[in-house]
């Protein structure tokens, strides 16, 4: 009889711990709230404040995820409403990919905010370029897949975004080795060959989409790969003007998120990055409140490779990048 009982006990104490097991999740590297709901089949507005109610005390600072907590998710299928404004909320962008063209607006932290999103180079210039086991890499490849992610981003937190340098074929990849091309437009005109010209052409196509933009917070956000020698990695560091005094604190509040992320998911790495001041062409002819950022260097054998090869860090570049850009927002209405 003993026997028995201790049978029906272990299977039900077993049924109890999956069931549990169902109703619980751990975070990704990067990951935010929203990004993580999603992942686990809980989106919507509702899910994350009662997601928020269900861990309290479990979370960092603003809110933030922290890696090994197993975090309580709420029950599913509860909220036909989150169910409705989901179907409502479906959007699509080609620039994605076939795969990811298809997105949800999941909350409305950005409404009323526009972003310019310009990654370096393009079309007959590839920008800085190395070689990995006989492979040649593109600067402008990584930082417009890097810039890509993080137009998603801010489009499903309600932003309204231009991607500004485009590919018609080349959407979101998870590539180690990205392969190059000389199809990047902006936003479909050819790119010239000469710098000046260039750069000109970006920034007067932000500025007329600025001028048209009805949103008061604006921010234009130029995404680079630095190039040095192999012996010299660089953590992500930042640009402003020296002249826009809410440049400096953009570049300030971007370069604190990536610092407290890095503590929250690597606590003895440190971090390295910088913020000055560079009177760089688009950071002075753009009128938007710009940002210039350098992901690295892709000449470097060391973690600043990592960064940019793996499609993980790739992505939590681009979920930190955002977050930062949600707190500015924040921090100016």
């Amino acid at each position: 009889m003993k026997k028995i009982f201790y049978l029906i006990f272990s299977f039900t104490f077993f049924l109890h711990s999956f069931s549990f097991g169902q109703d619980s999740g751990f975070a990704r590297d990067g990951e935010g709230v929203y990004a993580f709901l999603k992942r686990n089949n809980r989106p919507g507005e509702d899910n994350y404040e009662k997601f928020i109610q269900l861990n309290q005390g479990k979370l960092g600072k603003n809110q933030s995820l922290k890696l090994g907590i197993a975090y309580l998710l709420p029950p599913p299928g509860e909220n036909n409403e989150t169910t409705r404004n989901e179907s409502s909320n479906k959007r699509t962008e080609p620039l994605f990919g076939d795969e990811r063209a298809r997105y949800t607006i999941k909350s409305d932290r950005l409404k009323g905010t526009c972003f310019f999103l310009s990654s370096g180079h393009g079309g007959p210039d590839p920008g800085a370029v190395t070689t990995i086991d006989g492979v040649e890499l593109h600067e402008d490849e990584y930082a417009y897949d890097v810039t890509l992610r993080l137009a998603l981003n801010l489009l499903e937190e309600g932003a309204t975004v231009h991607v500004i340098i485009q590919d018609a074929k080349d959407g979101i990849r998870d590539d180690e080795y990205l392969a190059n091309s000389k199809r990047e437009t902006c936003m479909g005109a050819e790119i010239p060959l000469d710098r000046k010209k260039r750069l000109q052409q970006r920034c007067d196509k932000i500025n007329r989409l600025s001028r048209k933009s009805k949103e008061k917070y604006q921010r234009a956000v130029f995404i680079h790969l630095d190039s040095r020698p192999k012996n010299q990695p660089v953590d992500i560091f930042f640009y402003h003007w020296e002249k826009s005094a809410k440049g400096k604190t953009l570049a300030n509040t971007l370069r604190k998120t990536i610092h407290e992320k890095y503590n929250q998911s690597q606590p003895n790495r440190g971090f390295d990055g910088k913020v000055s001041s560079r009177d760089l062409y688009v950071l002075h002819q753009a009128n938007p409140v710009g940002v210039f950022v350098e992901l690295g260097n892709i000449q470097s054998d060391g973690r600043d490779r990592k960064r940019f090869l793996d499609k993980n860090n790739r992505q939590a570049v681009a979920n930190w990048l955002c977050e930062g850009l949600i707190k500015d927002y924040q921090e100016n209405k």
